[in-house]
């Protein structure tokens, strides 16, 4: 999972698949804490995917995040951080297929800015992003 910020206007949360595939995209206000958000994404993915036991998160999403997918979601919420010590840029395991898929995304130039005035355009049109891949 992963949440990145579009001219401060929205932000976009996906959660990929092992191969880099979305299966959930959801677009918030940007006033929407990532943690928040977090639980709704967890919620869907749980209804969506009920096999689904373990994710991996952005450390941003650590704390009382991970006891509450544990206790009510049944789910298993792994953090990806940097390694202590490390300067510069240090790829991350399993955090750069959300990465990767993130800049899938901004290859179809109407996702680079968030033109749309409903986030539920907007999540239709990175969902209509990678139906092109």
């Amino acid at each position: 999972m992963r949440a990145f910020r579009v001219r401060s206007i929205r932000k976009r949360h996906i959660a990929v698949d092992t191969l880099g595939l979305p299966v959930i995209i959801m677009v918030t206000p940007a006033v929407t804490t990532g943690r928040y958000a977090a639980r709704e994404l967890l919620w869907r993915l749980r209804v969506m995917q009920p096999q689904i036991t373990q994710v991996w998160a952005d450390s941003a999403y650590a704390g009382q995040l991970i006891n509450w997918s544990d206790d009510f979601m049944h789910m298993t919420l792994k953090t990806v951080s940097r390694p202590r010590g490390a300067k510069g840029f240090v790829v991350l395991p399993r955090r750069w297929k959300v990465e990767r898929t993130l800049g899938r995304i901004m290859k179809a130039r109407g996702n680079v800015r968030d033109y749309e005035r409903l986030p539920q355009h907007s999540e239709a049109h990175l969902i209509w992003a990678f139906i092109t891949l």
